[in-house]
């Protein structure tokens, strides 16, 4: 059983960078995906960003692309999630994830990942 758990939320200001930590316990396979969503007030959980294990390959949404840098260290399994120039439609639980691909396409779907950490508030001020 892998255990998901997420920090380095918390209160920013607009224009500040911030880093999100997941740490993982337990296995990683060859085809594991590990992937950050978020859940903003009102909104659906939505996807931001992925990285293949095996080779640390990182996909985004198109919305954050330009601002989040997704990134991993084997040794101590955990994944990073650096946002730069927060802005406050950043406001949301930040999610850890993550599961075996079964088909590469799936990343910035939900189902796929199975094992889910409890969230890490962001809140950006202006």
């Amino acid at each position: 059983q892998v255990q998901l758990v997420e920090s380095g939320g918390g209160l920013v200001q607009a224009g500040d960078s911030l880093r999100l930590t997941c740490a993982q316990t337990g296995r990683a396979f060859s085809s594991w995906y590990m992937a950050w969503f978020r859940q903003a007030p009102g909104k659906e959980r939505e996807f931001v960003a992925a990285i293949r294990w095996s080779d640390g390959s990182p996909y985004y949404a198109r919305s954050v692309m330009d601002r989040f840098t997704i990134a991993k260290d084997n040794a101590e399994n955990t994944m990073y999630l650096q946002i730069y120039n927060v802005k406050p439609e950043d406001t949301a639980v930040y999610y850890c994830a993550a599961g075996v691909m079964h088909y590469y396409s799936d990343f910035d779907k939900e189902q796929p990942y199975d094992s889910w950490g409890q969230g890490t508030q962001v809140t950006v001020s202006t």
